[in-house]
């Protein structure tokens, strides 16, 4: 059993996808349903990788795995509809393209920046 998971966020076109894959039962309901995801559940092991990996990231008190870059979940997402998984090998996919996701992350900050606080 998995310990840690990441949200998938999913927009129509993911949902559509997702479902496709054969993941539809997978679909969990956020906000009266406003908001739909799935959660990729993965190792301790695993966890950690993405951890030393990425250094924004952390988990919550949920054990959800989160502040990890946009870049990273948008290729989450592609790999869960490929490998047809919510689970460990869909992230080690991902952690497999770690310097690509890092050269987006960092543009990411570019575009977005921090906002300054007084």
């Amino acid at each position: 059993m998995a310990d840690y998971f990441i949200d998938v966020l999913l927009d129509e076109g993911r949902l559509k996808a997702i479902q496709e894959a054969g993941l539809g039962d997978h679909i969990k309901y956020r906000f009266a349903g406003e908001l739909k995801l799935v959660e990729v559940h993965v190792s301790e092991d695993t966890k950690n990788k993405v951890l030393k990996e990425f250094d924004t990231a952390r988990t919550d008190s949920r054990n959800a795995i989160t502040d990890v870059p946009v870049a990273f979940l948008r290729e989450l997402y592609h790999q869960v509809v490929a490998k047809k998984s919510l689970g460990d090998d869909a992230v080690l996919a991902v952690l497999e393209k770690s310097d690509e996701i890092k050269d987006l992350a960092a543009k990411e900050s570019e575009f977005l920046p921090a906002p300054e606080i007084d």
